[in-house]
């Protein structure tokens, strides 16, 4: 049987997608050693009758019609929205997202790196820095800097310890009741205002589904402390990107650290570009790192062969 490696790098002439396809394909190699690998889409019946399991990112609507013997969809990116947006994705097909040790620890980097920024003023220090000013600005303890994570998943839930660890009276908030120690958690829209209402900074690390796009609207924004800040490390589809922008131009949002975007590349002309306000990342909060990656594929395409349970699989109802 063999093994299809299928994404948005097909067909693609981008060396960085090529070479991003060659890195996963030397690391799955290396960690399943003895499988027949297929790198495009299959062209003809008895081909296709050979696919057992895809590896995918974000692949192309309907790449995978027609497999017959398929058995597992194993995504090697954390979102599985797009995928699942796809009306010929095999609805039997067990889905799994992936939940990479690497990226996890980079994303903890990068929203600690955040949220130091914000509360340490190390934004307001770099714009006083490009107009020549000395001046030393205040701040408050960590203890008394209020952060609230949005989505208490994998990734959230270890941002919310890392900063928790740090000092920060850190608060998630979940769309379904969990727990987490050394976290205060809740859930619910009224238990949702009240969070926002109190929190410095606001960590989005919510899954995209049909309940969280355009998460961050006008109404939402209106109850956040006025003056407080946002970082979005998950979906750009969260963010009402118009909405936003008048939060800002208001003072209702003090400032907004942004790696995801409505469109990627973020467009030349976009006003988060030059917005004061707003710290541009390129989609680089926490990239998946294939040599770990490829062993959370490994495991899971043994798993699917010895009949037992799939690691992160995909709830499909639920949307991630």
């Amino acid at each position: 049987m063999s093994l299809l490696l299928v994404g948005h790098w097909n067909g693609s002439s981008d060396p960085a997608a090529q070479d991003e396809r060659a890195q996963y394909l030397s690391a799955l190699q290396e960690a399943l050693p003895h499988e027949e690998w297929l790198l495009q889409p299959p062209t003809d019946p008895a081909q296709a009758a050979r696919v057992e399991v895809a590896i995918v990112a974000n692949p192309p609507a309907g790449s995978l019609q027609g497999l017959p013997q398929l058995k597992l969809i194993q995504s090697v990116w954390a979102g599985v929205d797009k995928l699942l947006n796809d009306a010929t994705l095999p609805s039997a097909v067990p889905l799994a997202r992936m939940v990479d040790p690497a990226m996890n620890e980079a994303m903890v980097h990068t929203a600690l790196w955040a949220v130091l920024s914000l509360h340490r003023r190390f934004f307001e220090l770099q714009a006083q820095q490009r107009e020549g000013v000395w001046h030393a600005l205040k701040y408050r303890r960590a203890s008394e800097w209020r952060v609230l994570v949005l989505g208490l998943g994998e990734l959230g839930g270890r941002v919310a310890r890392a900063l928790a660890g740090q000092g920060y009276a850190v608060s998630g908030w979940s769309t379904r009741e969990l727990t987490l120690p050394g976290v205060a958690c809740s859930h619910g829209e009224d238990a949702l205002a009240w969070e926002l209402a109190s929190a410095n900074t606001v960590v989005n690390l919510l899954p995209l589904t049909l309940a969280t796009r355009d998460f961050f609207d006008a109404r939402r924004l209106a109850q956040f402390k006025k003056g407080s800040t946002l970082v979005n490390l998950a979906r750009g589809a969260h963010v009402v990107e118009v909405d936003l922008l008048a939060a800002l131009d208001s003072g209702q949002i003090g400032h907004a650290v942004l790696d995801v975007f409505q469109q990627e590349p973020l467009p030349s002309e976009h006003r988060f570009w030059t917005h004061p306000q707003v710290t541009v990342l390129p989609h680089t909060a926490a990239q998946t790192d294939a040599r770990t990656a490829a062993a959370v594929v490994a495991a899971n395409v043994l798993a699917v062969r010895a009949g037992r349970p799939l690691l992160h699989e995909v709830q499909r109802q639920r949307g991630y």
